[in-house]
């Protein structure tokens, strides 16, 4: 590691070895010469004059990268693809004369980052179904287990902890149908010529279009493309990079939310990431602390992503005519950090459901201190089967609840609102009727069912059609 020299956290700490290559040099211009490679092959199986020789001579040499001499004609002439194609016909010297015939630097560029991209997307998919599979499981562990559900942060009434789970879930799922969408009509660039008019190509083959139809579709196929775009400029539209980038944004959306929900609750103490009590450190000054560090990085990285994705807007609708290069340096910078941080943020999101701590009891304690005031409604109604006013009853129910209210907040007494309601004279509920109905199970209306029914109906055919992603290696849920 050269320390005199700025390093991408996303390489050196955050992204995986699967998306760090794929975004890598290496396998950008070896995607080059397979372009090359496959483009001399199907146009000498179209008549173009070409040898088996120079063919065979591109095939032997895709692996042979000579960077020193890359390096010198990317100096001399300051153009990548010219220094890549000067380099390489040194080393396949007999195909020189057929090299990057009829196509422009876009040929190689555009669709080589398509290819990247459907593959970047690839990798995001199998990590997405992951955190679908935790998610999904830990819905169903503890789909039953009642909770306090906040509105404005504040205590409302009861949900259990499945069903909030299941809300993450959804959100998730949303993303992936966009990704889903995404792959199956992302379209190769093709081959198109300098300025998208495939003018070289009439020229090359006479005038005959079915050819150059073949050509791309041939093409295509090799790298896994049924789609091609019918027409571009000398670049594909601009406008695919800001649906990728805001499908990333938009994962990254939903795992900030997840993200800021379990750091919610670890401050309310019902669940918490993983934390090395031997050996991982909270802070250097207050050592008794155990920070949210993962579900933080989660949401520093997500801000990340959701305000690049505003310059692939600003590259679209800038770009002039058939093209101009002032999208270059952007997209090299925007479209791979983006992907790596969702990579890595997808990851940790795996990692944390791999460990996560829940506490039941503290989570029916918390319960506990609320559970008075959400039998109100149950009370109005009972009074008012009885014959009683129910403006009355409410009025009466709302001076209770501010006074017990006041004791807790003021004097940091126990909720004595349950008693309040029991010697007052005035409102016809005894303590076993009261007692009958304080269970959590009973204000949690349908939460269970609604998790089951979410889970079975749209989780699970989910799960089943992408089973061969799935990590069955490690434990996913922790009880406590």
């Amino acid at each position: 590691m050269n320390l005199k020299k700025y390093q991408n956290p996303l390489v050196e700490r955050y992204g995986s070895k699967e998306m760090l290559y794929n975004f890598s040099p290496n396998n950008k211009f070896l995607l080059w010469r397979k372009l090359w490679y496959y483009l001399a092959k199907i146009q000498k199986e179209l008549g173009i004059n070409i040898t088996d020789e120079q063919i065979n001579d591109i095939k032997d040499n895709l692996y042979n990268f000579n960077w020193k001499r890359i390096t010198f004609f990317e100096k001399k002439f300051r153009h990548d693809v010219m220094a890549h194609l000067y380099a390489f016909c040194e080393l396949a010297n007999k195909a020189k004369p057929i090299l990057h015939l009829g196509v422009t630097s876009a040929f190689l560029g555009d669709n080589t980052d398509i290819i990247i991209i459907k593959d970047g997307l690839n990798i995001l998919l199998k990590k997405i179904i992951n955190v679908i599979f935790r998610l999904r499981n830990f819905s169903l562990e503890y789909y039953n287990l009642p909770t306090l559900a906040y509105t404005h942060y504040q205590p409302a009434q009861l949900t259990t902890v499945g069903k909030r789970a299941t809300l993450w879930l959804q959100s998730l799922i949303f993303d992936l149908e966009e990704l889903e969408f995404r792959t199956k009509n992302i379209s190769f660039r093709g081959v198109k010529g300098t300025v998208g008019t495939a003018a070289s190509f009439k020229d090359l083959f006479n005038g005959n279009l079915n050819k150059l139809k073949t050509l791309e579709k041939k093409i295509a196929s090799k790298f896994g493309f049924k789609n091609i775009f019918f027409v571009t400029g000398q670049t594909y539209d601009r406008k695919i990079d800001c649906q990728i980038l805001n499908l990333l944004s938009n994962i990254s959306q939903s795992s900030h939310k997840f993200s800021n929900d379990i750091r919610l609750l670890q401050n309310l103490g019902e669940i918490e990431e993983s934390f090395n009590e031997k050996e991982q450190i909270g802070s250097s000054a207050m050592a008794y602390k155990r920070n949210p560090i993962q579900c933080e990085r989660i949401a520093s990285l997500a801000k990340y992503v959701i305000s690049v994705s505003n310059s692939s807007y600003f590259v679209a609708s800038t770009q002039w005519l058939e093209r101009t290069l002032d999208d270059s340096a952007n997209r090299r910078i925007v479209i791979g950090q983006s992907f790596l941080s969702v990579d890595s943020i997808l990851s940790i999101w795996n990692d944390i459901l791999d460990k996560v701590l829940i506490y039941p009891k503290i989570i029916a304690k918390n319960i506990e201190k609320e559970l008075p005031f959400f039998i109100t409604e149950y009370l109005i109604i009972e009074s008012v089967k009885k014959g009683y006013n129910r403006q009355k009853i409410h009025e009466r129910i709302r001076v209770h609840s501010m006074r017990s209210n006041e004791k807790i907040k003021l004097k940091g007494e126990n909720n004595d609102f349950i008693n309040r309601i029991i010697q007052d004279k005035n409102i016809p509920i005894d303590k076993k009727e009261i007692n009958k109905v304080l269970d959590p199970n009973n204000f949690t209306g349908y939460s269970s069912e609604q998790t089951l029914e979410f889970i079975n109906k749209k989780v699970n055919p989910i799960l089943n059609k992408y089973y061969n992603l799935i990590d069955f290696s490690t434990k996913y849920i922790k009880r406590i």
